[in-house]
């Protein structure tokens, strides 16, 4: 009966610790360009998740794209970044964007995205890609796929 008593223990225990959702993903804001160089213009930006988990992780977002007007011009950088338990949460993500990507004569036109810019005129940016959730040396990937209307503040 003891030993019943100690097993139904730790799974009560484990259950309740255990990763029931994803981490959620609410949006990407805080957009802001923090240097232009001649071959490169970095960008910064904030992603905010919640965690509905009892548990803490790392999240990695080395395998997020950045679109502009539907052009792809950048991979997001960010370090592993350690996920509270329970709480919202911002992770600060850094995109280098060659500039030679700017000046390409595309369908897209990136150009006009950077003249909106200027203009104080939103532009279509897109995260998309996966985030690696690792807990407890398990990982689990979650597929973003998010499209927001911003306004670059320069």
């Amino acid at each position: 009966m003891k030993k019943v008593v100690i097993f139904f223990g730790f799974f009560l225990i484990f259950y309740s610790c255990s990763v029931k959702k994803s981490p959620v993903f609410l949006k990407v804001d805080d957009f802001k360009i923090i240097n232009i160089a001649s071959d490169t213009i970095r960008l910064g930006a904030n992603a905010y998740f919640n965690n509905p988990n009892d548990v803490s992780g790392n999240i990695y977002t080395n395998n997020l794209k950045v679109f502009i007007n539907e052009a792809d011009v950048a991979q997001v950088s960010s370090d592993v970044y350690k996920v509270p338990a329970r709480k919202d949460f911002a992770i600060p993500l850094k995109i280098a964007i060659p500039s030679k990507r700017f000046f390409e004569n595309t369908k897209n036109g990136i150009l006009g995205g950077l003249f909106n810019t200027l203009m104080n005129k939103p532009v279509k940016v897109q995260l998309k890609g996966k985030l690696d959730y690792v807990v407890l040396g398990f990982k689990k990937e979650f597929i973003i796929d998010k499209t927001e209307e911003i306004i670059i503040k320069l």
